[in-house]
Formats: C-alpha cells, structure tokens, sequence
C-alpha cells in the first residue's frame, strides 16, 4: 500500500499563501472569526511562526536573503523589549515565547533582547522549582507548555549552561512514572485528568529528550500505554479526525520510544499504519477553503507535524514529491 500526500500538501501550501498579508512575514492565524468573534484576525503570532514553520515543513521555506530578513524582523519585532516576552491571547507567554524563538531558529536567528521576566528559571534551584510547582494531576497537557517550553526557550536563546540543562533532565529522570512511562510520577494515574491528558504533556518534554538525545527511562512503559489507550479508544474525542496536536503527541510518543527499544516494534508498526491510513483519508476529505481547521495555522501546524512524523516512521508508505522535514529533527517545541 503506497499513500500519495501531494494533493493534501497543495492544500496545505495554498492556506498559507492565503493567510500572508501585505508585507512580506506577516500572516494571519485565521482568517475568518468564530461564532465567539473573538479571534484575532490579522497579524498574530502564531499566524507568523506556524507559517514558517509549515513552509519548513512542506519543502517551501524562504530561500532568498530578502525573505529570510523580513521574516526576521517581523518576528523578532514581537518581542517585548522590557520582558523579553513573546505573548499572544491563546497560550501562556512562555508557550509562545517557545514557540516564536524556535521559529527564528529555523533561521538560524535568536530574539534580540534577554528573556527578563523568565530570568528566575535560569539557575538549576530555580528550574527544579518550576516543575515542582506544576500541576501535573490537574492540569498535566496545558503545564507542558511551560515545563517544557522554558526549555526550549532558554536553550535556543544561549540562556543557560550545560549544569541546567543536566539538572533539567536529570529531574524528569527522577521523576518519570513508572507504571506509564509518563510525567509525573504518582499523577499519571490518579485520576484527576485521563491518562491521554498525561500522554499530551509527556510529548512536550519527549521532544526536548530528542533533542538534547537523552534517553527515557522507561520506553517500553510508553509503548505499552500509548497502544492500549489507541486500542482502548481512550484518546481524545474525534481523534484521527481533527486538525490540531493530539495526534501528533500519540504518533510521536510511540515513534521516538520506539527508537529507544525493540520492544513491541511490530505493534508499533501496525498501529501507525491504521492510524495513517484513516488520517490521511480524514484529510484528503477536507474542503480547504471552509473547514476551520484549514483556518486556524496553529492546528493545521499540528496536522502537518503529525503527517511529517508519520511519514519518516513508516518507509515507502506515504509518499509525497518533495518528503516532509519535521521541525522537532532540528529544534525543539511545537
């Protein structure tokens, strides 16, 4: 069986062109209002990073001195110079100040002004302080933004040293669920969130593992609990037929403990071609032109991530004309 994509990547390319606005590195997150009416329409941060990010992803990134500048700098004009912040209404500050330094990154560019307000994250005390004091019973999917965003905003801007970044892991190390292969030990099955909650936080700091190429401590726990919450159907509703990041955290959580261990590989395998193949139908049925989805770039960024990553998992399955590059294979953060 050989999945071709191109018709769903023109798509995807013809959304961000759709979204640009009149100068060159500004784009729209969405360009149409919800029944809410309570999106910003016109240049918005995530509009501008995940454009980027998709044209990286699809094979159309800017190419030219000119275009990489002026992506640049309207990026890096988002910064608050007093805070050293990236912030927009949807997503806590340090998720979107993640999410805009690891676009720059594709540039080989950083912020221009220190990260201020995050300043107390920078000593080994104050980031094992930080992710003490995350709720990861409650609220274990929206804490990973900040647990694991701090890290890929402090590395990627040349904040902190290597001691950090070894107490950082060395804390996650500590504190990985036994049972699950998640995080937090003794939240994960507590049952305050589902376990699939616990599964989209572990995906954030699974990438920073990738990156700095840490090993998890328990891969064949993550394995096991990511193929009986899939054959359980304990996920998320309508999973598999949405536009957003919870199918990319289940295929990523498996893929990357898979590279950890043998164990399981042929599960692994069968697992993420049905999934595959039910996705990409799901996507290929989506009119761009009036499916939500295709309007808001952030979750469509997710889709793209999860197709990218499905791709490189399964050889020879999903072909396109030009393969799709994951952004997780350069930097950290989504």
């Amino acid at each position: 069986m050989i999945i071709n994509i191109d018709d769903i990547i023109k798509k995807i390319s013809d959304t961000v062109a759709s979204h640009r606005l009149e100068n060159e590195g500004e784009y729209a997150r969405w360009i149409w209002q919800n029944e809410e009416r309570n999106r910003e329409l016109g240049i918005n941060e995530y509009g501008c990073a995940d454009a980027v990010n998709i044209l990286y992803t699809i094979g159309e990134f800017p190419n030219t001195t000119k275009s990489r500048e002026a992506h640049i700098r309207v990026l890096q004009n988002m910064q608050n110079p007093q805070t050293g912040l990236f912030t927009e209404t949807s997503h806590h500050p340090i998720h979107t100040t993640a999410h805009c330094i690891a676009a720059l990154e594709l540039f080989d560019a950083k912020p221009i002004y220190p990260l201020t307000d995050l300043m107390e994250y920078t000593t080994c005390d104050g980031i094992k302080n930080m992710l003490d004091s995350l709720d990861w019973k409650g609220d274990p999917w929206d804490m990973s933004h900040r647990g694991a965003g701090i890290y890929a905003a402090m590395v990627l801007s040349d904040s902190v040293d290597s001691k950090w970044e070894d107490t950082y892991f060395e804390w996650l190390w500590e504190n990985a669920d036994e049972k699950t292969g998640f995080w937090r030990k003794d939240a994960v099955l507590s049952g305050d969130r589902p376990v699939f909650h616990h599964l989209a936080g572990t995906f954030h700091y699974l990438f920073n593992h990738e990156y700095a190429k840490r090993p998890l401590r328990f891969p064949e726990k993550v394995i096991d609990t990511c193929l009986d919450l899939y054959e359980k159907k304990e996920t998320v509703s309508n999973f598999g037929k949405q536009f957003g990041f919870a199918e990319v955290d289940w295929v990523y959580c498996i893929t990357r403990a898979s590279r950890q261990t043998a164990y399981r590989f042929e599960d692994c395998r069968k697992a993420l071609k049905g999934f595959a193949k039910e996705y990409i139908d799901y996507l290929n049925s989506i009119d761009e032109d009036t499916h939500d989805g295709f309007n808001d770039l952030h979750m469509l960024f997710g889709s793209v991530c999860c197709l990218a990553e499905l791709q490189q998992a399964l050889p020879g399955l999903i072909r396109s004309k030009k393969p799709l590059k994951l952004v997780l294979d350069r930097r950290p953060f989504i």
